[in-house]
């Protein structure tokens, strides 16, 4: 089955608009971090940011694929079930070209440059923020595609949660916390357990038909304290994840940890040590990653009399990675960089006008400096509409694997000559909100060259030589109207090789996902429409697909809710990664309990 039409959506765009005038009032607007490093309602930021709170994360039913796919200029590719390789593209762009942090501290692996998405653990999750476009001028390295800051969940009450979906998978969540008048304290740990199914097919290289499972166990810890000036934040997860694929089994551990004093009200300022830790294990591969990162940042907010404010800081990131071969117990490398930095940015308005300008200069000892500006404007056209144009660079530091890696007898070996990828990108954008109706278009080219390419000679070496052009339109809208709750998004994307004008592989010209809401009586009811065109891969086109999915949220009692979910509820048959199975209709079911 292949999706060709967005007509679905602009009819049921062009009804609620006419429903407008008798809809609810618009909501307050949410309070967001990423785009600018500091607290801003989301309608003040001149970028395309995008907020999934805890409720879109329960209706996912903990599953990050799930939870990803529907959302404007997001591609996520999975081979096989839960736990299974994901790779997750941005505007287009490479699964590296985002930046992704946890509670402000960068997760990305120092040895491979991406984030394990299929380990992170969504029970421990409060809201995700999806920031599109470079911003490499507030955080450097990797937001090239834009950025996604993960928070995790501070519980202040005593709750528990059991579930059961199909390809048995349990899960089993609880915490509990405190809150008080200097401070809180909180404690999250959670399990799943998944027999899973076959990660691959006949088709595939390593095809065994036994059924491929999946465990975790996780643990949050938050705290915070509050004196008369200064504020003391907390926070540590912790996920063990182990695998298996048809070829064996890896195990992941990986955790993350902040310690952050901040104070001031008048010019805030702030000051945080940050820890990543990952390992991941593959016995039957003889092969071991290990990463180590600190992070040290330290910025301010300050008022400028009347001419906005300005923000100034500094980071200081060390890395440490292995490559182990455990069968000889050597290591393939082991190597350590350092990267400071400073940062400005400068925020302030006239009139109708809004402006961003911003700057940053990071010093990496691996390949030098590097410097990245980036520039906003905003025109307010009355009070519910607004104009925006957002020019930014972004860049991408060679990973450790591709600076020093020995490569297999020699092919495909590290250079450490590498120079960092480098991004352009110019956005246009229209935002409109008011009578329960908020709609958001957004057009954007990103430019993209020196993309490292192990292609070098005859060994094929990592080498800069590939250009990228990403292009798009995105189009989000929600409406809110007594009960109901509509919202859709629609999207464009061109994603080619610059030099040869082929498609960029598994990244889909046209998506579209249309979700619809009600409250009926005391249950909260939802149903989703995701629908993705025909898109490029290896051994040919990948047919396009449509999924239907439901979800239902009960209270039973004041303390009980049943919560339910249906995937996929035509069992459509459709391809991620050809040779790899996905799954069919699903469903799950989970009992959630709440102290008063």
């Amino acid at each position: 089955m292949s999706y060709r039409s967005p007509s679905l959506f602009a009819l049921v765009c062009a009804a609620a608009w006419s429903l407008a005038v008798a809809a609810d009032p618009p909501r307050q607007p949410e309070i967001v971090v990423s785009a600018t490093r500091t607290e801003a309602t989301l309608d003040s930021v001149l970028a395309s940011v995008e907020v999934i709170d805890r409720a879109a994360i329960e209706a996912s039913d903990g599953d990050v694929l799930t939870l990803l796919r529907s959302r404007a200029g997001v591609d996520i590719v999975r081979g096989g079930g839960l736990g299974q390789q994901t790779s997750l593209f941005l505007r287009g762009g490479n699964s590296s070209h985002v930046l992704v942090l946890i509670d402000g501290v960068r997760v990305a692996s120092a040895n491979t440059g991406g984030h394990v998405w299929e380990h992170l653990p969504l029970a421990q999750i409060e809201r995700i923020e999806i920031v599109r476009g470079p911003r490499a001028a507030l955080f450097g390295s990797d937001a090239i595609g834009g950025v996604i800051q993960i928070f995790t969940r501070r519980p202040v009450a005593v709750e528990a949660l059991v579930g059961l979906a199909s390809h048995d998978t349990w899960r089993v969540e609880a915490g509990a916390g405190r809150a008080g008048a200097h401070g809180e304290f909180g404690v999250r740990a959670a399990m799943v357990d998944s027999v899973g199914f076959s990660a691959q097919n006949a088709a595939g290289f390593s095809y065994d038909p036994d059924d491929d499972g999946y465990r975790q166990r996780s643990l949050n810890l938050s705290a915070g304290l509050d004196g008369e000036r200064l504020r003391l934040d907390g926070q540590w997860l912790y996920a063990r994840s182990e695998v298996e694929f048809d070829q064996g089994e890896s195990r992941t551990d990986a955790s993350s940890a902040r310690l952050a004093l901040s104070g001031g009200q008048r010019s805030p300022w702030s000051l945080a040590l940050g820890h990543h830790r990952e390992d991941l294990d593959t016995p039957v591969f003889f092969s071991r990653y290990e990463t180590r990162r600190w992070q040290l940042e330290a910025q301010r907010v300050q008022p400028l009399g009347g001419r906005g404010e300005w923000l100034h800081g500094a980071s200081l990131v060390h890395d440490e990675g292995v490559n182990l071969d455990t069968f000889a117990g050597s290591a393939q490398y082991a190597q350590s960089r350092r990267q400071r930095a400073v940062f400005v940015d400068w925020r302030d308005g006239h009139g109708a006008l809004d402006w961003q300008l911003g700057a940053r200069h990071d010093d990496f000892d691996s390949f030098g400096g590097r410097t990245s500006l980036q520039a906003a404007l905003g025109w307010r056209l009355g009070a519910q509409a607004r104009l925006r144009l957002n020019a930014g660079e972004g860049f991408r530091a060679p990973t450790l694997n591709e600076l020093y890696s020995p490569g297999f007898g020699g092919l495909f070996a590290g250079n450490a000559d590498l120079d960092p990828e480098r991004a352009r990108n110019l956005e246009a954008g229209f935002d409109w909100q008011g009578a329960g109706v908020e709609l958001s278009l957004a057009a954007y080219r990103n430019r993209v060259r020196d993309l490292i390419d192990f292609s070098g000679g005859e060994c094929f070496q990592a080498i800069n030589i590939a250009r990228a052009d990403l292009r798009g339109i995105e189009l989000q809208t929600g409406i809110d109207i007594d009960d109901w709750r509509l919202s859709a998004n629609l999207g464009w994307q061109r994603a080619r090789d610059a030099d040869s004008g082929l498609a960029l592989l598994r990244r889909a010209a046209r998506k579209a996902t249309l979700g619809i809401e009600r409250d009926w009586r005391a249950a909260r009811l939802g149903l989703e429409l995701h629908g993705v065109s025909a898109r490029a891969d290896s051994t040919g086109e990948l047919p396009g697909y449509a999924l239907l999915g439901a979800w239902l949220n009960q209270p039973l009692s004041r303390r009980l809710t049943l919560q339910l979910r249906l995937d996929n509820i035509l069992d459509r048959d459709y391809v991620l990664i050809p040779g790899y199975n996905t799954p069919g209709a699903t469903a799950s079911v989970q009992l959630r309990w709440m102290a008063d």
